[in-house]
């Protein structure tokens, strides 16, 4: 059969319309083999190829077939059922995928900042539990310095903000980071700002600060599910956030051409055929 011939199925009464290539992207599959009119769970009728299989199922199965990725809905939850179909149809690297549910299914993330004011300093600490979403946002602020020295701060005004020196954040672990913003004078007048992308302004005050950073958390997802004061005595504030993580779609690799099987994925078949 060509490999650009339209194939017409009927599966659990669910009609489906393909390219023989798309059933013919694991050339040793059942799908593929189906095609050579030789297996008796396929039987064409009317020339439609009709499987006794869930068509609900399937429509996940041919989406697979036709990204080479798994990219399941939010609500999905039958894992076990699909990975029983793709082993039916034996497409076993994707039923492998598919007993992994931890790789597929969206999980909630938490975010916590805890803001601390002392005079006119503020300390900031970012809590989360992904680390990739930490580093992103360690990506996008930055803390610059400015030292001034011959004045006090009685007589300082607003400073000129013309020779700010940017500062590397502290990142005590993956998944938390350290910042701060405000003034200082001890033996010198010390003002540090803080930027925060995609927005341009380098702020001082930390409330300024705290309240862009969770205006661009909310705008990105996040919901501030609780406050809470940390310590009484020195003033922490806490606010957490959730938001639900959606996984990438997971790339599947035939590794194959047609008719070349490569190691791992014969490996798999004979597992499987062994069950």
């Amino acid at each position: 059969m060509n490999n650009q011939s339209m194939i017409s199925l009927n599966v659990g009464g669910l009609k489906f319309i393909t390219w023989s290539s798309t059933l013919q992207k694991f050339p040793e599959s059942r799908l593929a083999r189906m095609l050579n009119g030789n297996d008796p769970e396929f039987r064409l009728v009317n020339g439609v190829i009709f499987v006794d299989r869930d068509g609900i199922l399937f429509s996940y199965i041919l989406d697979i077939l036709r990204t080479l990725q798994i990219s399941l809905p939010t609500d999905f939850s039958d894992y076990q059922r699909l990975q029983r179909e793709a082993v039916f149809y034996e497409l076993y690297p994707v039923a492998d995928l598919l007993s992994q549910e931890h790789l597929l299914k969206s999980k909630p993330e938490i975010l916590e900042i805890r803001f601390l004011l002392q005079e006119t300093q503020a300390f900031f600490r970012v809590f989360g539990s992904f680390s990739l979403t930490i580093s992103e946002l360690a990506g996008r602020i930055t803390v610059f310095e400015e030292k001034l020295t011959g004045t006090s701060w009685k007589n300082h005004e607003v400073p000129s903000q013309k020779f700010l020196t940017p500062l590397f954040l502290e990142k005590p672990s993956h998944h938390d980071l350290v910042f701060q913003c405000g003034t200082d004078y001890n033996d010198q007048f010390v003002a540090r700002y803080v930027s925060i992308k995609p927005d341009q302004r380098k702020l001082f005050s930390g409330a300024n600060v705290l309240g862009l950073l969770i205006d661009i958390l909310l705008r990105e997802g996040f919901r501030l599910i609780s406050t809470r004061t940390v310590s009484a005595e020195e003033k922490i504030e806490c606010y957490c956030f959730e938001r639900t993580r959606y996984q990438e779609p997971l790339v599947i690799n035939t590794g194959q051409t047609q008719g070349d099987t490569t190691e791992p994925q014969r490996k798999a078949t004979q597992m499987h055929k062994r069950k």
